[in-house]
């Protein structure tokens, strides 16, 4: 099997207020619109805010969103914040927001120091 893209699928119950939320608050970028539904960049892949359920998210799935500066995302989202910025045991500086149906979305910093950030090539 070839895989030649990605894309995580957001069924909400209210699936206008989910893209207000993605598009406003968390500040993703349009892809593509098209009738009942909105394609945003989300750094390699793609998330599609689409279609309706009556259905909350379960705790089974999150999002994770690697960003540059987890304070500066901290404050610029402060209210919406459900777990401040914390070091990991795993050694990632991570916090918790949610969408307007209560799906986690973790935001997460490498640090500079992190096993991540080196050139294991050596």
């Amino acid at each position: 099997m070839e895989v030649l893209g990605s894309r995580v699928l957001v069924r909400s119950r209210d699936p206008e207020r989910a893209r207000a939320f993605y598009r406003d608050v968390l500040g993703l970028a349009v892809y593509r619109e098209f009738p009942g539904g909105t394609v945003f960049f989300l750094g390699g892949g793609f998330l599609e805010v689409s279609g309706r359920s009556d259905d909350g998210p379960t705790g089974a799935v999150e999002l994770w969103l690697q960003v540059r500066d987890l304070r500066a995302a901290a404050a610029e989202l402060a209210e919406h914040v459900v777990r401040e910025p914390r070091r990991e045991p795993w050694g990632l500086d991570e916090m918790w927001v949610q969408d307007p149906d209560g799906l986690r979305i973790a935001l997460v910093e490498v640090p500079a120091e992190h096993p991540l950030r080196r050139d294991l090539r050596e």
